[in-house]
């Protein structure tokens, strides 16, 4: 029998090998976004398409053709969704003309302002917009380059995930086996009902998004509507689709149309009014319609969630963004179901609430035990003893 010997490591030494073990993950994932990226976006669709590809082999279809059937899906609909942005962008550029022509004349506007105001005359103005165009002119070139360089690796991870996606899903018993190999010591009851946590966070987290995509695309068209803002629907999507990037894509979404109110409205105030109905949406979403439909299913606290953001864009930039609030939670599952780790779990979620601090519990308790006495007196009352 062989024997070990156990080295007591001093606590700064620990922490020491923690950090550099962080680092060196850290260094891993921003080198490896171009492999791990599309394979992060094809491990979640791969989640969320698993019942329905489970449900057609229920009914006897094979395994290929099951899963063939669930990317055709998922393609059709992310193909509508594309054709729908393409057609409003064509038609909002039949309008781009008239458009340069308002700008024109929204900035000579401003020109005579800034020459009333400041006492700046018109000439000095132009100098001094041209100096600032040729400064961002000299880093547009840049700016260009790397904006085309992320289009075509977007487009390259495009075609990359329907084949991970595909085997994500071919291969699910088998990799369910190599975590029971892995993890030898915990028994394969236990991996299995974290996978399946794992599977209903993920399904609940993008499903329950897209319900709330879809109530905040009406809300702002509507409220677009109202204001006369032309091509509501395509800015009310827009903002919407850009919510998926939590807190930063509402702020996002909403400069466009109000560059429009400003273009094409002849007062300021319809502008004010685009960001008043922005910043109200933006106030239901957080305080309402988020919470009620996705609830305590993805409990993630603020906190939390703005550091996942932070570090998901400096690692992986707007996907990473994308990605950061999914695998938080995704994580918080599994540190929840390890022991030792539970209290990073715990961190991770939202601070439970005392039952003395909170109103609706207290409100819910009292009709419950208001209901409770009214049956009790009915009862006796209407006893034949």
């Amino acid at each position: 029998m062989e024997n070990y010997i156990k080295v007591k490591l001093p606590l700064y030494v620990k922490i020491s090998l923690v950090l550099i073990s962080i680092a060196l993950i850290f260094v891993g994932l921003e080198l490896g976004a171009g492999l791990m990226v599309p394979l992060c976006f094809s491990f979640l669709f791969a989640l969320l398409l698993h019942p329905l590809c489970v449900k057609l082999e229920s009914w006897r279809f094979p395994r290929v053709l099951a899963i063939f059937i669930c990317l055709v899906t998922i393609i059709i609909v992310l193909g509508i969704i594309l054709y729908f942005i393409t057609s409003q962008i064509l038609s909002f550029g039949e309008d781009l003309p008239g458009l340069q022509a308002k700008f024109t004349e929204l900035l000579n506007d401003l020109h005579q302002y800034v020459s009333k105001t400041f006492g700046i005359n018109k000439s000095n103005q132009l100098n001094y917009l041209r100096r600032s165009a040729s400064t961002v002119m000299a880093s547009s070139g840049a700016m260009v380059t790397n904006m085309l360089a992320y289009t075509t690796n977007t487009f390259a991870d495009l075609g990359l995930m329907p084949v991970f996606i595909f085997f994500f899903l071919y291969y699910r018993s088998f990799f369910k086996q190599f975590l029971n190999k892995l993890f030898i010591s915990t028994p394969n009851q236990n991996i299995t009902e974290i996978m399946y946590k794992i599977q209903n966070v993920v399904k609940n987290y993008i499903m329950g998004l897209l319900l709330v995509m879809a109530i905040i695309a009406a809300l702002n068209t509507v409220g677009l509507l109202i204001l006369g803002i032309e091509y509501a629907l395509f800015f009310g999507a827009l903002a919407a689709l850009l919510n998926i990037v939590p807190y930063l894509g509402i702020i996002i979404g909403s400069v466009f149309p109000i560059m429009m109110a400003l273009l094409t409205k002849d007062s300021i105030w319809y502008a004010v009014g685009v960001a008043g109905v922005f910043t109200i949406v933006q106030l239901l979403e957080g305080n309402f319609i988020t919470p009620s439909i996705v609830g305590s299913k993805v409990s993630v606290n603020p906190l939390a969630a703005i550091i996942a953001l932070i570090i998901g864009g400096i690692l992986w930039g707007p996907s990473g963004m994308i990605l950061s609030i999914p695998f938080t939670a995704i994580a918080k599952v599994i540190l929840d179901n390890i022991e030792p780790l539970e209290p990073f779990g715990f961190l991770l979620g939202e601070p439970p609430v005392p039952a003395d601090k909170n109103p609706q519990g207290d409100f819910i308790n009292d009709f419950k035990k208001e209901v409770k006495e009214t049956i009790t007196q009915e009862t006796v009352t209407q006893s034949p003893l």
